[in-house]
């Protein structure tokens, strides 16, 4: 029998469905059997085209700690996202079902960065490139998603009807993270003066902060007294990542390349460990406490019938 890689991809997706398919509905199924299909695909189709050095590593890592470093955490961010993924979507059956959507949500945004950390980490194998492309597109997706975790979390009960601009809750996360992201990539692609580009994209996530609130306060478009008591840690564990953990991606910035803030020889290495970090603490970390808050929630239901 020729045993080649589309074989064995395709029995190992055959395994998986079957494996799956009692657990989760079918239309989850699906989704689980495509995501980890595109995952193996792309694995099983990367070409290294770098030296390989004695160590198993490319040649361009030795003696160079910073590189390593950052080769490294493009891997552990990789697998990090993924095992995420997989973990969101085994609970998403365990919390009660209004807690189902932000389950779901939790795994496409670090299901999502599974993908472009695979594909970062390939660029800077394969060319000892920082990838900015690759970062933007996760970005661009998955921080709009990250917003529309609160009305998934804490109801849409919770959610007002206020407006700034004439936009409400969705209209100001979405809108804010658009302009986060898009003058972020304009000022690191070299399109835009970059400091200018910082503050506008300041302004996209000061929008963000004044939807959702901050960890003392209600936001325009939350209210926090109709936060249920087993949500509201959860609702402000978010509000602190939002406040305090995105500080490091403006961080990662100032040593970009393009952008040469603070200018050094191995500026795009430093600002990949700063976005890095960043993502594996606040992606997963959202992810984390919603889920804890929903946990929570389920065992309060359950207890109340």
């Amino acid at each position: 029998m020729d045993i080649t890689p589309i074989y064995i991809l395709r029995y190992f997706v055959v395994a998986l469905r079957n494996m799956i398919t009692d657990k989760f509905s079918k239309t989850t199924s699906l989704l689980l059997v495509a995501t980890f299909a595109l995952a193996l695909a792309g694995t099983v189709s990367a070409v290294d085209t770098k030296p390989i050095g004695e160590n198993g590593l490319p040649e361009f890592l030795d003696g160079d700690t910073l590189a390593t470093m950052t080769f490294f955490l493009f891997f552990v961010g990789y697998i990090a996202m993924g095992a995420a993924f997989v973990f969101f979507m085994s609970e998403r059956n365990n919390v009660a079902p209004q807690y189902r959507t932000t389950m779901t949500i939790s795994a496409l945004i670090v299901g999502i960065a599974a993908f472009h950390y695979y594909y970062m980490r390939g660029v800077y194998a394969d060319y000892g490139t920082v990838s900015v492309e690759y970062r933007y597109m996760d970005w661009i997706i998955t921080v709009p998603l990250m917003a529309l975790k609160f009305p998934s979390l804490v109801g849409k009960d919770a959610i007002t009807d206020k407006t700034f601009a004439g936009l409400g809750f969705t209209g100001i996360c979405f809108t804010g993270a658009l302009i986060m992201i898009g003058f972020g990539y304009a000022g690191e692609a070299g399109l835009m003066q970059p400091v200018l580009a910082l503050l506008l994209g300041g302004m996209g996530w000061a929008m963000i902060i004044v939807a959702t609130g901050t960890p003392w306060s209600s936001g325009l478009g939350v209210d926090n007294d109709k936060i249920s008591s087993e949500l509201m840690w959860s609702a402000n564990a978010l509000r602190w990542f939002i406040v305090v953990g995105w500080i490091i991606y403006p961080l990662g910035y100032l040593f970009s390349p393009e952008v040469a803030l603070i200018e050094m020889d191995n500026g795009a290495e430093l600002m990949a460990v700063a976005y890095n970090v960043a993502d594996i603490i606040n992606k997963i970390g959202f992810g984390i406490v919603a889920w804890m808050g929903a946990k929570k929630a389920t065992e309060a239901l359950a207890a109340s019938e």
